[in-house]
């Protein structure tokens, strides 16, 4: 039995994938060794940026994220965004192999438990135009390395036209995150120190 012509290429394909994943393995448990070094409450850093350098456009809807244990927190760029009227969503994280989906967010809303200890809201289903992505680290080609289940990469993937804004601490740049054809890159992305476009 001959091997097919097409077998050389697909061995190889699977070692390729095999490998950008342990790279992306590895890189990650570095980012979030990295990560929980730094105060979260650089967020309000993070906020005075995005709205002097890179603020939403009018009317926009923007996708938030209730920041985790350890993230960059964001809640003050949510608050200021929301005092100058602009509609806020927080996604909903579903079962795996899936989309997130976006529900309207206001201050005095009660949040509901998500999956991997994400928090949402039961608002009206929307959809952004705006998203302030969350990440473990980036780079400066707008690569970003996230915690591996790809909820962001579909999601991007099926909002092409939506803003993409990674939201960080500078110290989570790397001079090369590894990417693959799924991965979507950012538009740029906001630190305490700024705001970095690709």
């Amino acid at each position: 039995m001959t091997n097919s012509p097409h077998a050389g290429e697909y061995r190889q394909r699977i070692d390729d994938l095999l490998d950008l994943s342990a790279r992306k393995s590895a890189m990650r448990a570095q980012a979030i060794a990295i990560r929980n070094t730094c105060d979260p409450a650089l967020g309000a850093e993070m906020a005075k940026h995005v709205i002097h350098s890179c603020p939403p456009p009018p009317g926009a809807v923007v996708a938030g994220f209730w920041p985790l244990a350890h993230e960059i927190d964001i809640r003050p760029l949510l608050h200021a965004l929301d005092a100058v009227s602009y509609d806020i969503v927080l996604p909903v994280t579903p079962e795996r192999g899936e989309a997130l989906t976006f529900r309207k967010w206001n201050v005095d809303d009660a949040l509901l438990a998500g999956r991997y200890g994400t928090k949402h809201t039961d608002g009206p289903e929307m959809t952004p135009d705006f998203i302030l992505v969350p990440l473990l680290g980036f780079d400066a080609h707008g690569n970003r390395l996230g915690f591996g289940a790809g909820y962001y990469d579909r999601t991007l993937t099926a909002l092409p036209n939506a803003f993409r804004l990674g939201c960080a601490f500078a110290a989570q740049a790397f001079g090369e995150v590894p990417a693959g054809p799924e991965d979507v890159k950012l538009h740029a992305i906001a630190t305490e120190h700024g705001v970095r476009r690709v």
